[in-house]
């Protein structure tokens, strides 16, 4: 694909209005060129920082100093957010939404403009701009996938099951897993999930289905005739790619922060082609009027990051705005 400037995207454009090869995709000439998209969307951003260092951008929503970033990425310490302009102001944490990674913080200041959000449906193959506090974006790029689940890695508990039964009866433990961390062993009937009975393979599975890496799961296993409860903590197996990543930053010394702490299990996400580091998530991705299409979430591999769309993001705001302090009334 050839990358244009905003300007010389109109069919018929002549061949000395497309930018050189060097240009493509983050060189000044093309930041330069969406320069009023930053223009009209650096006062609806912030930078927040953690004990002075960068960790985020946070989408502004509110008037009264409201912001939205990516949770995972606000790790313990003094929060503090640089404003366009130059200003550096304290900030708050209010609230998290686990479910997609966001958080709604406070911040101490006045001036900051609501984020627009586009009304109009993202498309394939549209422009999306990663704006920040500075008069030209962060990088450009296009949308490369409509909205959809983005499922965590599939975790597992270590357990073969005996397939001679339909039952959920355990053949093999495999090492070094939450199974034969909890004492489970061959033999094993497991007979409830998290209080949920189960009388088949299939029904344990489904239901360890909506459990991701790290969280732990009560099982009731029965043995010798006896019953108990044993807490198992679920384990995800990586992934090809993900493997493949690990043995390349382990033989090529390449940062591990390349990919955001938290990259997977978004309700709904949509992908572009932005190369962003993690840092530059949780502010907002846009359209070529300025207008948000979504909120930049995680970088999850070499090629793809994922913006949480604008009704994803607002449902979340809703949970987590606070509520309107009660009316002091007058006394008489």
């Amino acid at each position: 694909m050839v990358w244009l400037a905003p300007s010389a995207v109109a069919q018929g454009v002549s061949e000395s209005r497309v930018l050189p090869s060097v240009d493509y995709r983050d060189g000044d000439q093309t930041l330069n060129a969406f320069a009023p998209v930053s223009a009209a969307t650096r006062y609806s951003i912030v930078k927040l920082n953690v004990d002075g260092g960068t960790v985020a951008l946070g989408t502004v929503v509110g008037t009264n100093g409201l912001a939205l970033t990516k949770a995972s990425e606000l790790k313990p310490g003094r929060l503090t957010c640089w404003l366009a302009g130059g200003r550096e102001v304290p900030a708050e944490r209010l609230g998290v939404d686990e479910d997609d990674d966001l958080a709604l913080v406070r911040v101490q200041a006045t001036d900051l403009k609501p984020i627009t959000w586009a009304t109009e449906n993202t498309v394939v193959g549209q422009w999306a701009v990663t704006p920040g506090i500075e008069e030209t974006p962060f990088a450009v790029g296009i949308i490369s996938a409509l909205p959809r689940q983005i499922r965590f890695p599939r975790a597992l508990i270590g357990v073969q099951f005996d397939f001679a039964t339909s039952q959920p009866k355990i053949a093999l433990i495999l090492a070094g897993m939450g199974a034969e961390k909890a004492g489970l062993t061959a033999g094993d009937l497991i007979v409830a999930v998290n209080n949920a009975a189960v009388t088949n393979r299939e029904q344990v599975v489904e239901r360890l289905r909506e459990f991701h890496d790290g969280q732990t799961v009560t099982l009731r296993v029965e043995r010798a005739a006896r019953q108990f409860d044993v807490a198992v903590r679920m384990t995800a197996l990586p992934t090809d790619e993900e493997a493949s990543t690990s043995r390349f930053s382990e033989r090529f010394n390449h940062p591990a922060g390349e990919v955001s702490r938290r990259a997977n299990g978004f309700t709904m996400a949509l992908q572009h082609d932005t190369v962003l580091p993690p840092w530059l998530c949780g502010g907002p991705l846009v359209d070529l009027d300025g207008k948000a299409i979504g909120i930049n979430i995680a970088r999850a591999s070499r090629v793809a990051t994922f913006a949480l769309p604008p009704d994803v993001v607002k449902r979340a705001l809703a949970k987590l705005e606070p509520a309107p302090a009660p009316a002091v009334q007058a006394a008489r």
